[in-house]
């Protein structure tokens, strides 16, 4: 007696109703067969496709015959069309309802001790693991925006945790606007957490001169460093004082080049002879391009004379107007 496949009973809980490559090439050789093959012949076929066909619903048995038999698409796209709105609408009542299965979990929540301090004050932690701790709660409680200012590099597994909170914080439709320093985004891991970040709607910008470490949530609580190892964090809620730290914020923005024009990854960070030319080009002095970069006065007078043997500049004013053409025209 020839050996026929187990048959097993025909499946109506699949709701995929997309059969890859080989269930369709299946399919279309039962077709050119007349819609039917005997099941002791389906020993030889492609017992994955065969069951693939199956599961959905293109393909029966008919135990009389012991045949495989296709069945319309049609009527199996009609059945996985109720099923899946079906599933979509128990789903929405689960998204419904949701809400209040977690109210309690939710009032917990909100009722967990936070650092409290004066009315208006600053709260200082201490610590690294306590200072994660409390932005991942203000994180999790934001709704609707987050400024921050990252001067110098994050480490990689800083730039991992960060990934998760914030492309979290912009799938619940929050903005994230960033600034840089140019040396903040020439490693890997920071490359790779800048092009997630912005394919997820998150807006980066790279600045060229010093600035304050800054995290502002919703215009209500802002975090500075408090100390120079960044082991000791303030958050601040005085109204007068946030809105002090976003206008430095948009401030540096409005000044800061868009990533794109920064061309990150592309190489290594400006030279000081580029920066100290595109301060001049910004209109700035001898003296507080030095300031801006942390050079003595004599270093920055020695790069603006390369810098006019270059661009045949007789005067600061002629160099930073040539070095501003020189900019506009990239």
């Amino acid at each position: 007696m020839t050996a026929e496949p187990e048959v097993a009973p025909h499946q109506t809980g699949h709701t995929g109703g997309e059969p890859d490559e080989a269930a369709r090439q299946l399919y279309l050789a039962i077709i050119a067969e007349g819609g039917r093959i005997p099941c002791a012949g389906a020993v030889d076929l492609d017992q994955a496709a065969l069951r693939q066909l199956i599961d959905i619903g293109l393909l029966m048995v008919n135990p009389m015959d012991r045949c495989y038999t296709a069945v319309s698409p049609r009527s199996v796209s009609d059945r996985l069309g109720a099923e899946l709105r079906s599933e979509a609408t128990r789903l929405l009542v689960r998204a419904e309802n949701l809400p209040g299965t977690l109210d309690g979990l939710t009032r917990a929540y909100d009722t967990m001790p936070r650092p409290s301090g004066p009315a208006g004050g600053a709260v200082h932690v201490e610590g690294h693991v306590h200072i994660r701790q409390r932005i991942s709660q203000l994180v999790s409680d934001c709704r609707s925006e987050v400024l921050t200012a990252q001067p110098g590099r994050r480490p990689a597994d800083t730039l991992q945790v960060a990934l998760l909170q914030d492309v979290q914080l912009l799938q619940r439709g929050c903005s994230l606007r960033t600034i840089y320093q140019p040396t903040a985004l020439v490693e890997p891991p920071a490359l790779a957490y800048a092009e997630e970040v912005t394919r997820h709607g998150s807006h980066i910008r790279v600045l060229d001169e010093p600035f304050q470490r800054l995290i502002v949530f919703d215009r209500t609580v802002a975090v500075i460093s408090a100390s120079d190892d960044n082991s000791t964090a303030a958050f601040i809620s005085d109204p007068a004082t946030i809105t002090f730290l976003v206008g430095t914020f948009e401030r540096d923005w409005a000044r800061a080049d868009t990533a794109e024009s920064a061309a990150l990854g592309q190489g290594p960070a400006r030279t000081i002879p580029d920066r100290v030319g595109r301060l001049l080009a910004r209109g700035l002095t001898q003296r507080a391009v030095a300031t801006r970069l942390g050079l003595s006065e004599r270093t920055v007078a020695a790069h603006i004379s390369r810098l006019r043997d270059r661009y045949g500049a007789q005067t600061l004013f002629q160099l930073g107007w040539l070095m501003r053409g020189a900019r506009d025209d990239r």
